[in-house]
């Protein structure tokens, strides 16, 4: 392996690793604030549920590979559901209401939504090989 090869692929994996991160991060704020309402609205449920979609495409893009959006969703995925698992003593931080299910369910498929979305853009905006 060349040095500049080892020098793109360390650059590579430490960018994946933040986005994991980047994910990770927004899945902890949004299980502590997605409670906030505006009147009956569960606006930052939704905000939290639009906000990994959008990373999940921009991270495909900022990295230009379809693997770059699935990083931020695992990241968020793996917190979400950690911390909608109740405790042994039975306390949870994502209760069973209206904006914890739009949290928890439409963050799941905002987040699953941006994947696809990554791997469909990026996949056709690729070029080809000649001779392919």
């Amino acid at each position: 392996m060349t040095p500049d090869r080892r020098g793109e692929l360390l650059a590579t994996s430490c960018a994946f690793a933040l986005l994991f991160v980047v994910g990770a991060l927004e899945g902890l704020i949004g299980c502590f604030q997605y409670s906030r309402m505006l009147g009956s609205v569960p606006a930052l449920a939704l905000a939290f549920a639009a906000g990994i979609f959008v990373t999940c495409v921009l991270a495909a893009w900022g990295t230009r590979a379809p693997a770059g959006g699935l990083m931020p969703a695992a990241g968020w995925f793996i917190t979400s559901f950690v911390l909608a698992m109740a405790t042994p003593g039975g306390s949870v931080v994502i209760t069973n209401t209206a904006a914890g299910k739009w949290f928890l369910y439409g963050g799941a498929a905002c987040a699953a939504g941006g994947v696809v979305v990554a791997f469909a853009v990026m996949s056709r905006s690729r070029p080809t090989m000649p001779g392919r």
